[in-house]
């Protein structure tokens, strides 16, 4: 289970919110569509993004493929920068970087890491990332850069063969963590707050004990994201039930709450979350075998991840991306291997927009979104 496997949550900066309020001033066809949430009451915003995307891409804003020339990796790991940079993590110890909208990529693979299996990569800008490999024991690592990928370095090796680490997530430039499968009956989390360049076990005292067969899923490195400086979630699937756990001081202490998403299977849970503020947040997932249906896939939270509720209409499928629309507090994409989803009422409806495989997405504040997956697929979404 956790072999099939940002919130991927990019660091902002000053230069991102300054090309953000260039992206718009511009007015360029896919950034005007976006721009629409965020001005127009609930109900317009609602129609306006429901007629820019319109059926399967028909029109309006749509994924435009970028060619990385690596057919053979799947990246499921993603951290879009801005409109011209993004950072992809996948199989084969894969990492590639854009700075100009996806028209060319520059592999920055870490050397020697062939073997490795990216699942996780968390920008703070063009220059400096943090990456995460998964796997039991050695197999999980973290490597930091801070010159767009040209030297990287090892920061963390994980020495204990029970431990398998599945996600990372920064609250800030400094401040991050990262989780790991249960160890001893509890989740591991690990904690950084020099930018990822060390990495500390924290004590486990303040966390719930885990299900029978409770575990992370690593399949878009959005099974732990974090929103403002102290709030962070953690998605679980594999046993009875599907839960979220929630900490408020950034990973010391946790509650846990079951979502009502499908469980009682190692295929099936929660694989991604998104929070576009402390309170409201989203969950999707579902059982990732192509050959079993995924009901209830998607459920909200309007309080921090007290209490979920299934959306009333759930993506088709199972889904192991989601990521708000930029400055929107209604609107919302999920991505899976059969397509992606959209909400225009922050997670109670979802309808298909576009039938391609990608397994995750990341938006960003100048009005971007980026999605990446199998066969070395990456798309932005452009009009």
């Amino acid at each position: 289970m956790r072999r099939l496997g940002k919130t991927r949550r990019t660091v902002g900066s000053a230069r991102a919110r300054r090309a953000g309020r260039r992206a718009a001033a511009a007015g360029a066809a896919c950034a005007a569509a976006l721009a629409v949430l965020t001005a127009a009451p609930a109900q317009a915003r609602d129609d306006a993004t429901a007629s820019a995307y319109g059926p399967a891409g028909a029109h309006g804003p749509a994924w435009a493929l970028k060619d990385t020339g690596t057919p053979s990796v799947r990246f499921r790991g993603l951290a879009a920068v801005d409109r011209r940079t993004a950072w992809v993590a996948g199989s084969q110890g894969t990492v590639l970087r854009t700075t100009d909208g996806g028209g060319s990529w520059r592999n920055v693979s870490p050397p020697g890491a062939a073997a490795l299996q990216f699942r996780d990569v968390e920008a703070f800008d063009a220059r400096r990332a943090v990456v995460l490999a998964i796997g039991e024991g050695e197999a999980s690592r973290v490597y930091r850069t801070e010159d767009g990928g040209a030297t990287w370095t090892e920061s963390f090796r994980n020495t204990d063969a029970r431990a398998f680490y599945d996600c990372l997530t920064f609250f800030d430039r400094r401040h991050g963590l990262a989780m790991s499968d249960p160890v001893d009956g509890r989740f591991r989390i690990l904690s950084t707050s020099d930018g990822g360049r060390s990495w500390t076990v924290l004590p486990d005292d303040g966390m719930p004990p885990s299900l029978d067969g409770e575990a992370g899923f690593a399949a878009s490195g959005q099974c732990l994201v974090s929103a403002g400086s102290h709030d962070v979630w953690l998605a679980t699937g594999g046993a009875a039930r599907a839960r979220v756990l929630h900490s408020a001081d950034r990973g010391l202490t946790w509650t846990a709450t079951d979502a009502p998403i499908p469980a009682g299977d190692p295929a099936r849970g929660v694989f991604a979350l998104a929070f576009r503020d402390r309170a409201h947040g989203l969950a999707v997932g579902g059982d990732y075998r192509p050959d079993q249906p995924s009901l209830r896939a998607a459920a909200v939270t309007g309080d921090a991840g007290r209490t979920w509720r299934p959306s009333a209409t759930s993506p088709p499928a199972y889904r192991s991306g989601v990521a708000w629309l930029p400055h929107s507090r209604t609107a919302a994409l999920a991505v899976g291997p059969t397509g992606t989803d959209l909400t225009t009422d922050a997670g109670r409806t979802w309808r298909t927009v576009d039938t391609g495989s990608y397994d995750t997405v990341d938006c960003t504040p100048d009005l971007a979104c980026w999605a990446a997956g199998e066969q070395g697929r990456v798309a932005r979404l452009e009009s």
